[in-house]
């Protein structure tokens, strides 16, 4: 008998123990709870951390998420309003702020991301397909691009590498999007804190086309420097040979005129030394005409002279052992 009565507290402590146990939950510093009984709400969302009561067996605790979440969704290709295909990839951050609505439209957070890719995406194409593809890449509409100068053609009607105007900018694109999706993420307890591009690029299909084009604009801008170069490297060096003949026949005509003195300034010092007298004249014309022979007569030459020439004047008056006689020049010769 007393086993039975033991065995019976023991089994109504157990009992009150769990249903004790089934009637207190924990809500952390980081979360949020909905108190749902047969699948309904019933009372206030919990937001304050700590321990809380509820119904045993008949109420069932749902715990939300209090902090900042992310959203990163695919990419996804649209087009530009300069119809040109792009693959934007596209991140944004989140929080619960009505767990009561977020819980009843939603219920979960895979539901919610879910809602995210619908609504974000939707907001993305619609406001990517109303800008140029420049207004999204570009940062804001007051930065001035970097340009070369010289790239500017002046026989061209549109400049090669040449920028359209820009309106607004990458970050007031993110603003639209994010005004938009803001409003009708909002009816789901959800406040869309920030949304931002993570990366712009040109679909698959159309990359080829968009480098073939590039490369081209390049190749052009290439080519346009190589012939104003070719042309600058000719025009160098016809300055360089017209300067380099002036340079020449200047130092040529200064040469002719230093030499022209310097002939005339001998002529006068080989005047003033040979004609002081007689003797002297005769000794300049024997000793010119000794010169004259050296480069006349060589080993093997022929001279066929008149007896009456300048030139044969001394050999006539040399004897057969090589001592001169000068010869008297008859009144004939004379």
């Amino acid at each position: 008998m007393k086993t039975l009565k033991l065995v019976t507290i023991l089994a109504a402590l157990l009992i009150a123990l769990f249903v004790a146990v089934s009637s207190i939950y924990t809500v952390s510093e980081v979360e949020q709870a909905i108190v749902t009984q047969f699948g309904k709400p019933v009372g206030d969302p919990v937001t304050s951390a700590g321990l809380k009561l509820k119904v045993p067996f008949i109420q069932d605790v749902n715990l939300l998420d209090k902090r900042v979440l992310e959203w990163d969704g695919n990419p996804s290709d649209m087009p530009t309003k300069d119809k040109l295909y792009v693959s934007v990839d596209l991140f944004a951050r989140w929080r619960i702020i009505d767990p009561l609505q977020y819980f009843l439209r939603l219920h979960d957070e895979r539901s919610a991301q879910s809602r995210l890719d619908d609504v974000l995406g939707s907001e993305t194409r619609n406001t990517v397909a109303k800008h140029e593809l420049i207004e999204i890449i570009r940062t804001t509409k007051d930065r001035v691009p970097l340009r070369d100068t010289r790239l500017a053609d002046p026989g061209r009607q549109v400049d090669v590498g040449s920028l359209v105007p820009l309106l607004k900018g990458r970050k007031l694109v993110e603003q639209e999007i994010f005004a938009e999706a803001a409003e009708k993420v909002r009816v789901f307890g959800i406040e869309l804190l920030d949304i931002r591009f993570k990366r712009i690029n040109y679909n698959e299909s159309v990359r080829p086309k968009i480098y073939d084009r590039m490369i081209s604009e390049r190749r052009q801008i290439a080519e346009r420097f190589l012939s104003e170069g070719n042309g600058e490297a000719a025009r160098i060096r016809g300055n360089r040979v017209r300067d380099l003949n002036k340079i020449q026949s200047e130092a040529y005509r200064q040469v002719e005129e230093i030499r022209g003195l310097a002939d005339a300034k001998a002529t006068e010092i080989y005047a003033k030394a040979y004609n002081q007298s007689r003797e002297a004249v005769a000794f300049y014309e024997f000793t010119r005409t000794m010169q004259s022979y050296k480069s006349i007569i060589g080993e093997n030459t022929t001279l066929v002279l008149s007896t009456g020439s300048e030139l044969f004047k001394f050999l006539k008056g040399m004897s057969p052992d090589g001592a001169f006689v000068p010869v008297k020049r008859s009144s004939e010769n004379q």
